[in-house]
């Protein structure tokens, strides 16, 4: 039987013993023999009657209290234990009666002193309905698993401490702008590599990994790299290396430093440029223009080319009543900007096409649900293989623009339109008003998208050929409209 179960877990014993001992193997045993085999069985023996009462208890293991178990002679099983096992002591005695199966269950006895966790299992004795219950101490099993329990926790507190030490070491060796490669001596070739090591040599830092180290290095200076971290007593005040890159270029210095784990030793190789004077220089102006990025009063924001938020400045947080920069990176453009379904698929297209878009007019959401009409200028950069996207938003305009005289004015008020009864027919009145607001619609529509009538027709949630037709039914010009479809 399983002695090695958890608490509160029924033990799933052997079936009825009819193939283990056929019924006259041990012969004839006497009253006194089955006493003490039973008691040597368990460390608590009680015999319990028809009615459930505990009519004799016996202790076998010294450490249990005898006396204890005595004082429960004379009441119900069911009444000495705990409430949750009642129901096990309940089973434990009809299947004793039943003779159909043989059980252990862990029941938490009630004495005197405390509770006394216990595996019982009932046994059938006589004709009389007597029941013999058999029971195991185990104290010492729980002990043992609440010493399990206890190591284990303290491995994954260890663990979560390598966990978040191995996480701070991450993040420096990602952003820290020296050249670092983790370089394993004895084959000398690299095991790590930061992104600063991948600028430096002009390839992707992943690419490293697995690469011999001297490879990256001219070969008339590969001899004084591998000396260098053959060095024993490396260390990182230890004086630089001048050294020149497999495609030619010198001005680098190395430092080497050597550390264990595991028992093998590892080398920490750094490069870095002797030239400091240029790129320093430059490093202040690209700093100067982030600043000045980060203070102009438009908003300013970068974008991957699924528009997804790379980068905001303050005016931008400003705008949308955002806390942090954090709050808004990583978060789809679409859910600050645009009418849902129309501005950005037109915005995305013309970006596309021509790369940039002047004085597109929509609106922004903050983040709490308020909308302001803005206009924006937006740029497409491609950088190799990936592209994205730079946004200026400002204000809409709040001058209001002179009225076209190609565009019917609608009527100023609901009393214009009620002194037209009586006048012209319901029917007249809808169309004249409906007639009005979609050569307003149209010709809004095409001053947004730079009078491209393809675009014009998405915004307005036309087909192109629909459009056509109003263009035409207005006015607008038809063979010009004609000549921007088909393009």
């Amino acid at each position: 039987m399983k002695d090695d179960m958890g608490p509160g877990e029924e033990i799933q014993g052997e079936q009825k013993p009819e193939l283990l001992l056929p019924g006259d193997a041990i012969g004839d045993l006497d009253a006194d023999s089955a006493a003490r085999l039973v008691s040597a069985v368990g460390d608590v023996v009680l015999v319990v009657d028809r009615g459930g009462v505990i009519s004799a208890a016996s202790v076998s293991a010294p450490d249990l209290p005898q006396d204890e178990f005595q004082e429960i002679v004379g009441r119900r099983w069911i009444d000495t234990v705990s409430v949750d096992g009642r129901v096990k002591v309940a089973e434990i005695l009809t299947e004793a009666r039943d003779a159909s199966n043989f059980r252990w269950r862990e029941i938490n006895q009630q004495l005197v002193g405390g509770a006394l966790p216990l595996r019982y299992a009932g046994v059938a004795a006589g004709l009389g309905g007597r029941i013999i219950v058999i029971g195991r101490d185990l104290r010492a099993e729980h002990a043992l698993q609440q010493r399990v329990l206890q190591a284990q926790q303290a491995m994954e507190r260890d663990y979560l401490r390598l966990r978040q030490a191995e996480s701070r070491y991450r993040v420096l060796f990602q952003i820290a702008s020296e050249a670092v490669l983790i370089v394993d001596p004895s084959n000398r070739k690299v095991v790590d590599a930061n992104p600063a090591a991948g600028n430096m040599l002009g390839v992707d830092f992943r690419a490293l990994g697995g690469q011999s180290v001297l490879k990256l290095f001219h070969p008339e200076y590969r001899d004084a790299v591998t000396a260098l971290l053959n060095d024993q007593n490396s260390s990182p005040r230890s004086d630089p290396l001048p050294v020149r890159l497999a495609d030619g270029r010198d001005g680098f210095r190395a430092v080497a430093s050597l550390f264990r784990q595991d028992g093998a030793v590892y080398g920490v190789l750094s490069l870095s440029s002797t030239r400091t004077e240029a790129p320093a220089a430059d490093d202040d102006s690209k700093r100067q223009l982030l600043q000045v990025l980060n203070r102009v009063p438009d908003a300013f924001v970068v974008t991957d080319e699924q528009l997804n938020i790379a980068d905001v400045n303050l005016a931008f947080l400003e705008l949308l009543q955002l806390a942090s920069a954090e709050a808004a990176k990583g978060q789809p453009l679409s859910r600050f900007l645009g009418r849902p379904g129309v501005d950005l698929r037109v915005l995305v297209r013309n970006l596309r096409d021509h790369g940039e878009v002047r004085n597109f007019g929509t609106v922004v959401t903050t983040v709490y649900g308020e909308q302001a009409e803005v206009e924006l200028s937006a740029v497409s950069v491609r950088a190799g293989l990936e592209a994205c996207h730079g946004f200026v938003i400002r204000p809409a305009r709040r001058i209001s623009p002179v009225p076209s005289s190609e565009v019917e004015q609608l009527p100023r008020s609901a009393a214009e339109l009620t002194r037209l009864v009586g006048r012209s027919s319901l029917r007249e009145i809808v169309t004249e008003t409906t007639d009005v607001i979609e050569r307003m619609c149209i010709r809004t529509a095409l001053d947004l998208t730079g009078n491209n009538r393809a675009a014009a027709a998405e915004m307005l949630g036309l087909s192109r050929q629909s459009l056509y037709s109003k263009l035409s039914r207005f006015g607008f010009g038809s063979s010009e409209a004609e000549a921007s479809l088909d393009s």
